[in-house]
């Protein structure tokens, strides 16, 4: 067992660092961003859930407006353009599936 902020951090982007685990088929990763940070769109195979712990995050997903508060959720599937806007500090859980293996580097 470990603490995920005892594993290294990833810069995403200016203001984003996230905490990466990996299992065989998945990756488990805490995200904080600051307010005024943007991660650009992007795409990657992975279907991923983002998860809100803390915040307001405004996010695009497949050219649609998507803004995440607190407790909410999104499920973006395989190969779907998106990306965000930090309106506050946040706190965000990203799974991954499979395995984000240029997370892993």
């Amino acid at each position: 067992m470990q603490q995920i902020k005892n594993l290294p951090v990833k810069e995403l982007a200016p203001g984003l660092n996230g905490y990466y685990a990996h299992g065989t088929s998945m990756t488990f990763g805490l995200v904080e961003i600051k307010a005024g940070s943007n991660l650009p769109s992007h795409y990657h195979v992975q279907e991923q859930i983002t998860y809100i712990l803390e915040g307001n995050l405004d996010m695009t997903i497949d050219g649609k407006p998507c803004p995440l508060i607190a407790g909410m959720y999104y499920v973006i599937p395989s190969n779907v353009v998106h990306s965000a806007v930090a309106l506050t500090d946040c706190k965000v859980i990203d799974v991954f599936n499979p395995v984000r293996e240029d997370y892993k580097k």
